[in-house]
């Protein structure tokens, strides 16, 4: 039985899948497994991945290769996880990579900090002309609610995660039928019950240069897709919690209930300014206490929605010919 299983979903990702691989084998730390689930890919995806395990045969003990009918993230994930064996799983997805010596530095994390529910290194966003080291924070025990609240940067990225396999399934794995935000909901269920270990080492790499059609944030999800109108069990949750710490309790510092509702108020104004969705946007906005929040964060909700929507298209075409150049002058 291996130490670690690594787990990788697969979904129309033939042009990347191989440097993740690459990035898996190429570990220092050598005691794992890697479980690829691919998820009703409809291109040629799965023909890479079995022509690279062909290629590495001295690995062919340590890969798995699931198929399965396109049923999402979070059930390939947790389907990979359930055909693993390893006693901590880490997740990596197929146009991601890791340096080599992620797994090594996780092993050395869990033996400095065992009560650990969640283990995350800092990672590299990655995108010609934009690539930068993700967060600034010091190794060891962090506060999560407060530094995602305070950061630009997700303190904990699923594919610079590890976690101890009896967590996971006492967490109840990725919440099923959630195609984005599907990982926060289990890392903040995670720190409501278990510290978080972080190393400051950045040694996971998170493309962003993807095009937009492979992208889970390409654009609106419906509400039932979407983990922003999912927060309920994750606040009912922290309720519970709340009556054993008052580390949980609204007003002790910055907690849970800032930091939802500040996820609530940056990621639901494109659902605000939709007609299809406003209604729902609108009652997920009313659980904010905007009295705890930035005044500018509830103006931005005061304005005219023409005029948000005419403000969001000039941002879309200047981006666009930015990234245009920039491209272009990557490509010389």
């Amino acid at each position: 039985m291996s130490k670690y299983s690594i787990i990788v979903p697969l979904y129309n990702k033939a042009p990347y899948v191989r440097k993740a691989l690459d990035s898996i084998v190429s570990q220092t730390f050598k005691d794992w497994e890697c479980i690829v689930i691919n998820d009703g890919s409809s291109d040629n995806s799965l023909e890479v991945v079995k022509n690279f395990v062909d290629e590495f045969k001295i690995y062919d003990l340590r890969f798995k290769i699931l198929d399965q009918k396109n049923a999402g993230v979070a059930a390939a994930r947790n389907n990979g996880v359930k055909a693993s064996k390893g006693e901590y799983v880490c997740f990596l997805d197929a146009d991601d990579w890791w340096e080599p010596t992620f797994l090594e530095e996780m092993d050395n994390l869990i033996a400095e900090y065992p009560d650990a529910g969640i283990n995350a290194s800092n990672y590299i966003y990655y995108k010609p002309g934009k690539t930068h080291v993700a967060l600034n924070l010091e190794r060891g025990y962090i506060d999560y609610p407060k530094a995602y609240y305070e950061g630009s940067s997700m303190p904990v990225w699923t594919g610079a995660t590890c976690m101890p396999r009896k967590v996971f399934d006492e967490m109840g794995g990725f919440p099923l039928g959630i195609k984005l935000g599907e990982d926060f909901l289990l890392w903040a269920k995670t720190a409501l019950h278990y510290p978080v270990a972080f190393s400051e080492k950045p040694l996971a790499y998170y493309n962003n240069d993807v095009p937009a059609s492979l992208r889970a944030t390409r654009n609106l999800h419906t509400p039932e897709h979407h983990m922003l109108f999912h927060l309920e069990p994750l606040e009912q949750e922290l309720a519970r919690r709340e009556s054993d710490s008052p580390f949980f309790r609204k007003g002790h510092g910055v907690g849970f209930h800032l930091l939802l509702d500040k996820l609530r108020i940056s990621g639901l104004l494109e659902y605000w300014m939709s007609e299809e969705y406003h209604d729902a946007a609108a009652a997920e906005l009313k659980k904010v206490d905007w009295s705890q929040q930035p005044r500018s964060a509830k103006v931005l909700y005061e304005k005219p929605i023409w005029l948000l929507k005419t403000k969001r298209r000039f941002i879309q075409v200047g981006s666009y010919f930015k990234q245009k150049l920039i491209r272009l002058r990557y490509k010389k």
